[in-house]
């Protein structure tokens, strides 16, 4: 039987496998959309992002995280999780269905409403993949997740491409996402080999509330901070604006992702594993912290430093305004995987209060500052949003020192 050490390295390969082969999946087909793409375009899929993200996130409920938390977790736990999400996705799609002509409104841009009805049926197609996931991620298959993965995001890929040549627009990027989203569900069925009961208890969704309604609202206010840049620059600006934005975005989180996906898959099963040996734990987050130091700032920072001469080469001079964005934002990028890696050790110690606490105030923060800036410009504001961001990460450090 593997040892606790030897699952980690398997995953911390498999993991980095994964997102190394998506992220390069994701600058070929990145590259090939830019060029096919409008400014408009993306800016049109950001503006409605943020209302998918807080959605899928209402519809997860921080079951996710509370089901590979458990301990010993029963097969009435995963079942009722399961029901509870098919619910809650439907009735998110409905609420937002019928929501979209106010997003559209807001925006001042009509298109956004059958683009929104369109690109929220992710939140049914991911529904039923919720807690085969969590298995995947409780058993650590990083492996087979890896493949799944791989699979996925080349075929949705080829088919937003295609899309996206033949004059589709915006509705090739909407495509993509749900085609990634429903063969992902598909595969993570076959793989987990879990299957759910037509009973329903909501005993084990209640019980579980009290830890994941903090990570549930700790989620909301992370992906609204995240995105509160492409809901103001859509508000305030044009579309054409928010896409400039919006790719130099896309670019620094590639990058960032590529050590976050890889770290993320074993992590906090890692934490939780080693609860009850302090020391071992201690170690062990000391180690993952060099490790994503190690990689993190020499890479988002030299990508940072050759952003000019990425976007003239692969994405051709009509996003050069891109360029400027992205340097700013890959100084901040930097520290994102250690923050993340410190705020994931507190939920493993079972303090999404905590967790729950810093990300609001980070969030109110953030959004607070980008309304005082946004008449200087959207340059400032992404200074702005950086310098926060990178402040916050020494916040994470005193908050996991003191656990």
């Amino acid at each position: 039987m593997e040892s606790l050490k030897e699952k980690t390295a398997k995953g911390l390969f498999w993991g980095s496998m994964n997102n190394g082969v998506q992220q390069i999946v994701g600058v070929v087909f990145g590259i090939i959309l830019g060029r096919l793409l409008s400014q408009s375009d993306y800016g049109m899929m950001a503006m409605i992002s943020v209302f998918s993200l807080v959605a899928t996130a209402l519809q997860d409920s921080g079951f996710r995280t509370a089901l590979t938390n458990l301990h010993d977790p029963k097969d009435s736990d995963y079942n009722s999780v399961f029901w509870f999400n098919i619910i809650v996705g439907t009735l998110m799609y409905a609420v937002l269905f019928f929501c979209a002509p106010l997003i559209g409104r807001y925006y001042n841009a009509p298109d956004v409403v059958p683009l929104c009805r369109y690109a929220f049926l992710s939140f049914v197609l991911s529904a039923p993949g919720v807690v085969q996931s969590a298995l995947m991620q409780k058993r650590l298959l990083v492996k087979q997740r890896t493949k799944a993965n791989i699979a996925a995001v080349l075929t949705s890929s080829v088919i937003g491409s295609i899309m996206a040549w033949q004059g589709f627009g915006y509705w090739a990027l909407a495509t993509q996402t749900n085609t990634y989203i429903l063969l992902n569900t598909i595969f993570y069925w076959r793989i987990a080999g879990w299957r759910p009961s037509l009973s329903f208890d909501p005993e084990p969704v209640r019980r579980m509330f009290r830890f994941s309604c903090k990570i549930l609202a700790s989620t909301i206010i992370f992906q609204i901070n995240n995105n509160v840049l492409n809901i103001l620059l859509g508000h305030y600006f044009s579309a054409r604006a928010t896409g400039y934005y919006n790719q130099a975005y896309q670019w620094n989180s590639k990058v960032i992702y590529l050590l976050q996906g890889m770290l993320g898959a074993v992590s906090q099963p890692v934490m939780v594993d080693l609860r009850n040996n302090p020391s071992r734990q201690l170690a062990a987050l000391r180690k993952l912290v060099r490790f994503t130091a190690f990689l993190s700032f020499p890479l988002v920072l030299g990508f940072g430093l050759v952003s000019r001469e990425f976007i003239l080469i692969t994405l051709t001079e009509k996003w050069l305004q891109s360029a400027s964005y992205l340097e700013i934002l890959c100084i901040g990028g930097a520290f994102l995987p250690i923050s993340t890696l410190l705020s994931d050790f507190i939920i493993s110690q079972g303090r999404s209060g905590v967790y729950l606490g810093s990300t609001v105030t980070l969030g109110l923060l953030q959004i607070v500052s980008m309304v005082v800036l946004y008449p200087l410009g959207i340059r400032t504001m992404i200074v702005g949003a950086v310098t926060i961001n990178i402040v916050w990460t020494f916040v994470w450090l005193l908050l996991g020192g003191r656990l």
